[in-house]
């Protein structure tokens, strides 16, 4: 008796799937919810596990388009599940040791590592076999490889043999179901809404000398580095309760206010742009919501995160400035009516706050505030932005709740 191996119902908003690596090979005995396959979907990547032990047999590759619902392999669970003995040592009849190749292939099996490491390992150089995983059950994360790779000693480069001057490459690849989706946001987000943008500039300095006065013992009592986006988060949290339609979304012609803040964070990996949501962010102090960017962003590297942790944020907050960008244009990540950009920090001269009329020098980031403007005004996107403005430069006004 075979059972098949389907394609699970990832969600309501999920109908097309890719298939990522085999973790198993075809012909092998697993166990029950053993991995068996990554299925990567248009907003996270995920293990499939195994409804039932017995030998795999496997009939849609790497790379595969399915559906829910779709076969991809199947499990015969009346096969005998071969002698696995750990302690068992397998000799022949002269007494000597038999080393085979299944028992090779078994111990590389329980070094299992993550596509995003395998690949970076890859790119490395780095052997998998001299890497510790930190994941679950001993899984080896992109985390784990690079730390490996930093431990290494120092080898000299391999010699590459340079292509002839009139070499013309072209290379072509699938473009990814997570690309697809990001691709198709994006041109949705510029056609469906009336999106407009406005900027303004704040001076960082007393927020950096909050930071430099507080960090270590913030660091020493929340174990987590006090950082911008706190700040910003907060600024951003206080700005909304002003002007609540930032806060709110239109849909199928109706306006659906918000009373609380799913704050929406942009985090860059290898994979694309992905943007985790920290959860009643109007309720957090500056370490909680340093500790959620923290957690946040070191599962959207190595791809952990879930559709839920992705899923219903009310207002976003993307930040350029950590690629070096002065100045952009954010696009609005729908159905949100409202995405703050922050850029690069640089010394600019302005006008002395203290010393009006004089010129001088101070750390200056521009800010670019992209909303809808069938829903939120002019007047109420610059009040906004302002609102920051006066926050960042004022720190001392989130604390008082101004």
């Amino acid at each position: 008796m075979t059972t098949p191996i389907t394609i699970p119902n990832l969600g309501e908003s999920i109908s097309e799937v890719m298939l990522g690596r085999w973790l198993v090979t075809d012909g092998q005995w697993i166990e029950r919810d053993q991995p068996l396959v990554e299925i990567e979907s248009d907003k996270v990547t995920q293990e499939l596990p195994a409804p039932i032990s017995g030998v795999v047999s496997i009939t849609q590759q790497t790379g595969a388009e399915c559906r829910f619902g779709d076969t991809i392999g199947n499990i015969d669970e009346t096969a005998t599940k071969p002698v696995d003995d750990p302690h068992h040592v397998p000799v022949d009849d002269e007494g000597t040791l038999d080393v085979t190749e299944e028992t090779v292939a078994s111990a590389a099996q329980t070094r299992r590592a993550t596509s995003l490491a395998q690949k970076v390992a890859d790119d490395l150089g780095v052997s998998l076999e001299d890497v510790d995983g930190s994941g679950p059950s001993g899984r080896i994360m992109k985390s784990d490889v690079l730390g490996a790779q930093h431990d290494a000693p120092d080898t000299p480069a391999p010699l590459v043999e340079q292509p002839a001057g009139h070499y013309r490459g072209v290379r072509k690849e699938k473009m990814s179901l997570f690309r697809r989706h990001i691709a198709k946001r994006l041109v949705e987000a510029q056609h469906a809404a009336a999106m407009l943008t406005t900027f303004n500039e704040a001076d960082m300095t007393k927020v950096i000398a909050l930071r430099k006065l507080h960090k270590e013992e913030f660091n020493d009592r929340y174990g987590v580095n006090l950082g911008f986006m706190s700040f910003f988060t907060r600024a951003c949290v206080s700005a909304l309760a002003t002007w609540p339609t930032v806060n709110a979304s239109l849909i199928e012609g109706e306006i659906e206010y918000h009373d609380y803040v799913d704050m929406s964070v942009a985090v860059g990996t290898e994979r694309g742009l992905v943007v985790p949501i920290i959860r009643n962010a109007d309720r957090k102090s500056f370490a909680e919501i340093e500790l959620s960017i923290k957690n946040l962003a070191a599962k959207a590297k190595d791809g952990q995160l879930t559709i839920d942790e992705m899923t219903g944020g009310t207002f976003t907050i993307s930040n350029g400035g950590v690629y070096g960008s002065m100045m952009s244009t954010p696009i609005l990540n729908p159905p949100q009516s409202g995405i703050l950009g922050l850029h690069r920090i640089q010394n600019r001269p302005v006008e002395d706050p203290q010393n009006p009329g004089k010129i001088a020098l101070r750390p200056m980031m521009y800010l670019a505030l992209s909303y809808d403007h069938r829903l939120v005004d002019g007047e109420g996107a610059v009040g906004f932005l302002v609102h920051v403005k006066n926050c960042i430069e004022d720190p001392e006004r989130l604390l008082l709740g101004l």
